[in-house]
C-alpha cells in the first residue's frame, strides 16, 4: 500500500502542498469558555465550556478545581454571582505542546437576569467576557402551535406562568404573531426548538468534497452527522438511552467530464446506534476506550438491475492513546453481521466482515485516515486521506485541505463488485 500511495504523483504534489502552506501561530497557553445555550432564560441551568490550549514550546501543568465563581455584569450595573461545578474531569492536568483539554461546567442562570450581561470568570483575568443574552419571562403570549409537537406532560404552551395563574384571556391573533415574526421577534418556542436540535446534532464520519482526474473529471463527496435521541437530566451521569444517535450519511460519486454531468451513483446510510466516546480511561488520560453499536442501512435508491440495498448489524469498539506530541491514535475495526441483503448476497466475499480503521489526529493540525476491507480471493479496498486545517495557512479559511486515495472494491454499492483505481483526488473537507 505504502509504495503505490508515495509513488503517485498527484498525491506527492499534494503532500508538498500541505507543507508549504502551514503556517506557525503565536505561541500561548489559555482558557477560553463557553456557554451552551444561546439566550437562556432567568434561573435555568446551563452548560458551559471551557479549553485549556497549550501552544507554548514546553508541556503545561495547570490545576483545574471543581468550582469556579462567575460573574454577571448587566448593563445598567447590576452584578450577580454564581457558581459553575465542573461535570467530569479535571485536578491537575497536564497539556502537552500544541494539544488541548476540554472541560464542560454546569451553573445557573441568575433569577434576576435580564437582558443582555456579561459574564466573566473569577481568578481568569485574561478571560474576555462572555455576552450572554437572557431571555426575560412572558405571561400572556400563548405561541404553540397545534401542529407543533410538544414534551410529554407539557403544557401546550410556549411561555412561562407563574404558579397559579390563569392563561390570558387575550392570546395573541396569529396574523400579529405573524408580523412579530417577520419583523424578527421569534417566538420563544422557536428559538428553543432550534437550540435543541442544534445541541443534539453533532459530526458523525467525515465531510468533504474531493476532485480527481482518474478515467475522467470527477468529484467524490460525503455528507454525515448524526442526532442525539436524548439529553440527559443528568450530565455526570448519563443512562444509557442518553447514548442513542440517529446516524446519516450521504456518499456520492459525480462524474464530471460527461456532457450531462451524471451522478454515477449515491449511497444512502441512515443507522440508529448507541455510542460512548469513554466507557474506560486510564490514570494517566493516556489511553481511553470507546463504543459504538447499532443497525444501519445502505441502498443506492435505484430499481431494477441496478438496485443495491443491505442492512448489517455493527459493534465498533475504539481505543485511543495520547501521544506526547499533543497528537491522539486510535484504532477502530467495524465488525459487521449482514441480513436483508437478497439483491446483492455476495457482498461480503468482496468487501468482508470486518472495516479496519486507522486514525492519527494531531490538535489543530495534521490528520491522517486509513480504511481497510479484506473480501475473499485477494479481494480487499484500501482508503487513505489526509487534511490540514486551512486557519494555519496564508487563506486562514475554515475547513480542511483534504487529499484521498482509494483502490479496490466497493467505492460505490452499485459497482461494490467493480475494481477501481488507483484514485487520487483532491478537495475541501468540512470535517476531517
Amino acid at each position: 500500500m505504502a509504495p503505490g500511495l508515495f509513488t503517485h504523483g498527484t498525491l506527492s504534489r499534494s503532500i508538498a502542498l500541505l507543507a508549504l502552506l502551514a503556517a506557525a501561530p503565536a505561541a500561548h497557553a489559555a482558557m477560553t469558555w463557553q456557554i451552551m445555550q444561546a439566550q437562556p432564560r432567568a434561573g435555568e441551568t446551563v452548560e458551559l465550556r471551557s479549553i485549556l490550549f497549550n501552544d507554548t514550546p514546553n508541556a503545561l501543568t495547570r490545576n483545574v478545581p471543581e468550582q469556579v465563581s462567575l460573574t454577571w455584569r448587566g448593563a445598567s450595573g447590576e452584578t450577580f454571582t454564581t457558581q459553575a461545578e465542573r461535570i467530569k474531569g479535571g485536578g491537575n492536568v497536564t497539556v502537552p505542546v500544541n494539544n488541548f483539554v476540554a472541560f464542560n461546567w454546569q451553573t445557573t442562570v441568575p433569577a434576576g437576569a435580564r437582558g443582555l450581561l456579561a459574564m466573566s470568570v473569577q481568578g481568569e483575568p485574561a478571560t474576555t467576557p462572555i455576552a450572554v443574552r437572557v431571555a426575560a419571562p412572558a405571561f400572556n403570549a400563548p405561541v404553540a402551535s397545534a401542529h407543533a409537537p410538544t414534551p410529554s406532560g407539557a403544557t401546550p404552551s410556549a411561555v412561562a406562568m407563574p404558579a397559579g395563574a390563569a392563561p390570558s384571556s387575550t392570546a395573541t391573533p396569529p396574523g400579529e404573531l405573524q408580523a412579530r415574526t417577520a419583523a424578527g421577534a421569534s417566538p420563544s418556542v422557536s428559538a428553543s426548538a432550534f437550540e435543541n436540535f442544534r445541541n443534539a446534532i453533532s459530526s458523525f464520519e467525515p465531510i468533504y468534497f474531493d476532485f480527481g482526474d482518474y478515467g475522467g473529471a470527477n468529484a467524490r463527496f460525503q455528507l454525515s452527522f448524526k442526532y442525539r435521541l436524548f439529553t440527559p437530566q443528568d450530565p455526570k451521569n448519563p443512562g444509557f438511552l442518553d447514548n442513542l444517535y440517529l446516524g446519516y450519511t450521504q456518499t456520492s460519486l459525480w462524474d464530471l467530464h460527461d456532457k450531462s454531468v451524471p451522478f454515477v451513483d449515491t449511497t444512502y446510510n441512515p443507522s440508529v446506534f448507541w455510542h460512548e466516546d469513554a466507557l474506560w480511561q486510564s490514570a494517566s488520560q493516556r489511553w481511553f476506550t470507546g463504543l459504538s453499536a447499532g443497525v444501519e442501512h445502505k441502498s443506492n435508491g435505484k430499481g431494477g438491475g441496478d438496485s443495491r440495498s443491505l442492512n448489517d448489524a455493527f459493534v465498533e469498539p475504539r481505543l485511543n492513546y495520547r501521544l506526547d506530541d499533543g497528537s491522539t491514535l486510535t484504532v477502530a475495526p467495524r465488525i459487521k453481521n449482514y441480513f436483508a441483503y437478497g439483491e446483492n448476497p455476495d457482498y461480503p466475499s468482496y468487501l468482508g466482515y470486518v472495516d479496519w480503521k486507522l486514525r492519527w489526529a494531531q490538535d489543530n493540525g495534521l490528520v491522517l485516515d486509513g480504511l481497510y476491507q479484506q473480501g475473499h480471493h485477494g479481494r480487499h479496498a484500501i482508503q487513505v486521506g489526509a487534511a490540514w486545517p486551512l486557519q494555519r495557512t496564508f487563506l486562514h479559511m475554515n475547513g480542511y485541505l483534504h487529499v484521498q486515495l482509494y483502490q479496490g472494491y466497493g467505492e460505490t454499492l452499485l459497482g461494490y463488485n467493480h475494481k477501481v483505481g488507483p484514485q487520487v483526488r483532491i478537495g475541501l473537507s468540512l470535517v476531517p
